[in-house]
């Protein structure tokens, strides 16, 4: 379920970019934005963990450090139908220090475990970890190596490694994404050490053929902010990754389309303006001639007031492919 996945990412990977996500592939593995503990046992649960049964597989990240609290959220997860749930170790923002959760806990590696093992002991979906490499300036392999053998003591048997450090002070979350360097030799080193868990490593990968060099040594790829921005990437991943042809790779307009229908019934369902949902596709034509204008008609505030298929017809104006009218049948239902 690992070979692939699209990570967790804040402000983005809300269920209507998962939904996005599914009509450009089939298997991939995709994640909720990060929930944290207090949100679903104070606030408003079945909000935060509604989802399309379309986005099958889907996990949901969630971010805390009480034992306790996260085996009621991690079974509120299960009970919703989530299919695994995931444990934030990587985040390094303020706001998760302050919450003393996130990349801070790779510094309290048996409190992880610990975590680990309440969720597990309530749950039957796999419980996951992703994490750094290190934090701040510690980069010694023997950090995380000695992370994952203790994390692995309760229960947890797939790690996804951002191979990159934390480093919590000093760096804003943005920075900690691109200035500590990327060290995949140590993701790789954890799967020799432990041939029997399941490691995905995470972190700058952009193309298919890093993918694939990847999974020359672990067994997943994570890919993040190259699949949000440049989505396309993941519509030959079914055949390439999984050996599934069944469905041929859809044309950008046929996926277009889908999304027009998924706006449409969003509206008539959750009173949802097809605006939020639209700006999850805006890199559906990344690199083609017209894209930027047609990004600009789908951005732009001013035309909330319009149906959907009235805005596509304004962006369709400015693709210069010719129109191509062919059905589409989703991996994903529409109605």
């Amino acid at each position: 379920m690992w070979r692939l996945s699209v990570a967790p990412m804040m402000g983005w990977t809300d269920r209507h970019c998962r939904y996005f996500h599914r009509l450009l592939t089939r298997h991939t593995l995709l994640y909720t934005e990060m929930v944290t503990t207090g949100a679903l046992i104070h606030g408003n649960a079945a909000q935060h963990l509604f989802f399309n049964d379309e986005e099958h597989p889907v996990a949901l990240q969630l971010g805390g450090s009480e034992p306790a609290d996260l085996a009621v959220c991690a079974k509120l997860g299960q009970d919703r139908g989530y299919d695994e749930i995931n444990l934030n170790c990587g985040c390094p923002s303020e706001r998760v220090l302050r919450g003393a959760f996130g990349a801070c806990l790779m510094g309290e590696a048996a409190l992880v475990r610990d975590c680990v093992k309440a969720m597990v002991d309530v749950v039957d979906v796999p419980v996951t970890v992703k994490h750094r490499i290190g934090i701040d300036k510690v980069e010694s392999y023997d950090f995380v190596r000695d992370f994952v053998g203790t994390v692995a003591e309760g229960g947890c048997q797939v790690f996804l490694v951002h191979a990159r450090n934390a480093w919590l002070k000093g760096l804003s979350p943005k920075e900690n994404r691109e200035i500590p360097p990327l060290r995949y030799e140590l993701a790789y080193r954890l799967k020799q050490d432990f041939p029997g868990l399941t490691i995905s490593v995470n972190g700058g990968i952009t193309t298919d053929d890093q993918i694939a060099t990847h999974l020359e040594h672990v067994d997943g790829a994570m890919i993040g902010r190259e699949a949000y921005h440049n989505p396309w990437l993941m519509a030959g991943w079914d055949e390439r990754f999984y050996g599934d042809a069944s469905r041929p790779v859809p044309t950008r307009e046929a996926v277009e389309l889908a999304m027009i229908d998924y706006m449409e019934r969003a509206h008539a369902e959750d009173g949802v303006n097809w605006y939020s949902i639209a700006s999850h596709m805006l890199g559906l034509r990344h690199g083609l001639h017209g894209a930027r204008k047609w990004r600009q008609v789908w951005s732009d505030h001013r035309l909330k007031p319009l149906p959907p298929r009235e805005v596509w017809a304004m962006a369709q104006a400015h693709v210069g492919a010719p129109r191509d009218e062919t059905p589409f049948e989703p991996s994903v239902s529409t109605h």
